[in-house]
């Protein structure tokens, strides 16, 4: 009986993070949007500006 309590409590472990995860994206990310307009996806494809961590601009690479 005690591999049957460990399933149960798992599952219900693994069902609550689902719910939590759930929580934290409605909240935060289901309104993120990315506008992506063919001249933006032009630019990216033909290697524009880049910049590194520091926020340097790096041109070509």
């Amino acid at each position: 009986m005690g591999d049957r309590r460990l399933v149960r409590e798992l599952a219900v472990l693994v069902a609550l993070k689902l719910v939590v995860i759930g929580l934290l994206w409605w909240g935060f990310v289901r309104d993120a949007r990315v506008d992506v307009t063919p001249a933006s996806t032009a630019a990216e494809m033909a290697g524009g500006a880049r910049h590194d961590i520091q926020g340097a601009t790096e041109y070509g690479q």
